[in-house]
């Protein structure tokens, strides 16, 4: 159990050069969840990735280290995203049109490995959120935020509508949803400034949201 928590809550990346194979893989029960991509090259090719064009023709052109792709975040959802894995080579063709040719390009892709399984629960600002799991299940915790979302929360209308479109979320609520419910089979707190903190402005109502499995 230990052992697979830790694979569904670590942060995983993977990255493959122009011409290599990418591949994303995740547990038994869990999928990939993709967090970000980027396909280009920032850092100069003696650092990450070498040119695969021969010196000559490299030093004919000058390789360019601001180069990006913006559909690379799309094409990995389209590839990876709810899959218990995927494998495909890496080449600026599958990427739509070639921002820099000639400079050899790289994909950095970093993703999560999200329960099959799972549930989400809100709490309202001050509301008690309860978690329970049948006998035999204990609770594993996948995500949790505490604050405001950009969208809001449909659970937690806000009264206030001449505040500002703001986002703002405590950094610790994850690590003490973990410490308070991880393991167990049933478990409560309030989503209260006194247990997260204060992550936004005096007056901004705030929600719990938590994204756990049993």
């Amino acid at each position: 159990f230990a052992g697979y928590i830790s694979q569904v809550l670590k942060n995983y990346t993977d990255h493959a050069c122009d011409g290599e194979y990418v591949s994303l893989r995740c547990p038994h029960r869990t999928t990939i969840s993709i967090q970000s991509s980027f396909y280009g090259r920032i850092v100069p090719s003696h650092q990450m990735c070498p040119s695969r064009y021969p010196h000559s023709y490299a030093t004919l052109i000058k390789e360019d280290v601001a180069c990006s792709v913006g559909t690379s975040l799309q094409k990995m959802l389209d590839e990876c995203q709810d899959r218990r894995s995927c494998q495909f080579l890496v080449n600026s063709r599958l990427f739509g049109a070639d921002p820099c040719p000639g400079t050899s390009k790289y994909l950095i892709v970093w993703y999560k490995c999200r329960p099959n399984e799972y549930k989400s629960k809100v709490a309202c600002e001050d509301d008690k959120l309860r978690l329970s799991c049948k006998k035999s299940m204990v609770i594993a915790i996948y995500s949790a935020i505490f604050g405001r979302t950009q969208g809001g929360s449909l659970e937690c209308p806000y009264q206030n509508l001449g505040m500002p479109m703001i986002e703002c979320q405590s950094a610790t609520a994850l690590q003490l949803m973990i410490k308070r419910c991880h393991g167990k089979r049933s478990c409560s707190i309030y989503a209260s400034t006194y247990e997260f903190g204060d992550p936004c402005y005096p007056g901004i109502r705030k929600h719990l949201n938590v994204i756990y499995t049993c």
